[in-house]
């Protein structure tokens, strides 16, 4: 009777290999993880070459289509490994994988016309797709390490929902419109805004840095005007100039400040100030036009030498894959990103200046046209070399006096460039400061009219 109630009783023991596929193989469910990680990365390599590769126009609307058809390769990868490899398919994919491919496709065919007519649509039917694909998930995907995975993407797709919606609401309200107190004029294939205010001669000539444009001159323009004429203008891509086809190195943008000055009837001689990635734009049109040149000023300048020694070529192509990142960058402007950077603090710069600012440095254009900016930054360095021997002309050297001594020593060594020569160090500013600080841009400002009045005169400039 024991032995019955034991036998009747006692639990069978369960087999080892329970809960696992014969052979100890994974079951099919667990494999989606896997699945996830490389139809994730099979969206974003395929991206990638569609970009960096010669495949498609290089253009914005284009490489927005590239990525969106990159990414449906991710989401078909998805759909049809899973069907075919677990118990689990996700047949929900296939509606980003078309959404995307589509919406990819029309974009590399039809241009910016597409993009335009697609900004308004995108971003709500994007926050709709992503919700779906989320309550999907949650109800089709097992596999909890897959599932982590495929929030992050829906993460990233949200937020370029919100961003591309931010940055369709930020345009369709940009005020655009010239400044009154400037005009647009016409350098050869593109036209480049100029102000100039002021009377007398020589002219000032302002030369903001990377990424810089006239408004940052808010407060020494009218300084400068109050002494003789003086002209601020923004470079080819941004404040309120329009794009160049032509690379833009340093040897074009002192071409088309020539075109620029000439067309719009301002003579020389010109006093050429520049700050940082300005200065070596200042010293190749001394390079090209000495006889138009009265003097210089640079202003926390870099140095000509310095960034000849970059990795990167001296001036890359659109055939080259690191030729393709501005365009690259203008992406991040359709989705917001441009736009936030722009709200940064201009200091104490004076108000109508700081609404301009952060109006055009919220454009696609200004992203793209700072990173070109950098990219040929070798090359722009070389051509600043060029200028080697300004003579007796009056130069001064403008240093912010928060900088290692590395950089002390490399401002000292553009006083050599001329037998009349000053410098002044201004305590305590930063980089930027000598331009949208009112008390620092004061010293920019009288370097600037120190150049002047030695143009003038003749009389070589204080120590």
């Amino acid at each position: 009777m024991a032995g019955a109630m034991t036998s009747n009783n006692q639990t069978e023991p369960e087999p080892a290999c329970a809960g696992r596929h014969e052979g100890g193989a994974q079951p099919p469910s667990s494999r989606l993880g896997w699945i996830v990680a490389l139809a994730v990365a099979t969206g974003l390599v395929v991206a990638a070459l569609l970009i960096a590769l010669p495949i498609v126009p290089v253009a914005e609307s284009a490489f927005t289509g590239a990525v969106l058809c990159g990414f449906a390769s991710g989401w078909t990868v998805l759909w049809l490994l899973s069907l075919r490899l677990t118990e689990h398919p996700q047949r929900w994919a296939v509606g980003p994988a078309l959404f995307m491919g589509i919406g990819g496709i029309l974009l590399v065919v039809f241009g910016s016309p597409m993009r335009e007519a697609l900004a308004w649509v995108w971003p709500p039917t994007l926050v709709a797709l992503v919700i779906s694909m989320v309550r999907r998930t949650r109800r089709d995907m097992p596999s909890r390490g897959a599932r982590v995975q495929l929030y992050v993407v829906f993460a990233v797709l949200a937020a370029s929902a919100v961003g591309g919606g931010y940055e369709a609401v930020g345009e369709a309200t940009d005020v655009k419109t010239v400044p009154s107190t400037g005009r647009l004029i016409d350098v050869g294939g593109h036209d480049l805004y100029l102000n100039c205010v002021g009377s007398g001669s020589p002219t000032v000539v302002l030369e903001p840095g990377a990424g810089g444009t006239s408004s940052q001159m808010g407060w020494i323009t009218p300084q400068i005007a109050a002494h003789t004429r003086v002209c601020a203008y923004d470079r080819a891509g941004r404040g309120w100039s329009e794009p160049a086809d032509t690379p833009q190195d340093g040897a074009q943008i002192a071409t088309d400040l020539h075109t620029l000055l000439h067309r719009a009837g301002v003579p020389g001689p010109y006093v050429l100030a520049g700050h940082s990635f300005g200065g070596l734009y200042v010293r190749i049109f001394a390079a090209h036009y000495p006889n138009e040149v009265a003097g210089l000023v640079l202003v926390d300048s870099t140095e000509s030498k310095e960034p000849a020694k970059s990795v990167v070529p001296a001036n890359p192509s659109s055939d080259q894959p690191i030729g393709r990142l501005p365009v690259v960058a203008s992406l991040a402007a359709r989705v917001g990103v441009a736009r936030l950077l722009a709200q940064s603090n201009w200091g104490a710069l004076p108000a109508g200046s700081r609404a301009e600012i952060q109006t055009s440095n919220s454009q696609a254009g200004w992203l793209g046209s700072t990173v070109d900016e950098y990219l040929r930054a070798g090359a722009s360095a070389q051509e600043a070399a060029s200028l080697h021997d300004f003579g007796d002309k009056p130069l001064f050297v403008v240093t912010a006096g928060r900088h290692p001594e590395s950089w002390m020593t490399l401002q000292r060594k553009m006083l050599a460039l001329s037998t009349n020569s000053s410098q002044e160090i201004v305590e305590d500013a930063a980089h930027i400061d000598l331009l949208i600080d009112q008390k620092y841009a004061a010293a920019t400002t009288r370097a600037i009219l120190a150049v002047v009045a030695s143009s003038r005169t003749g009389q070589p400039l204080s120590q």
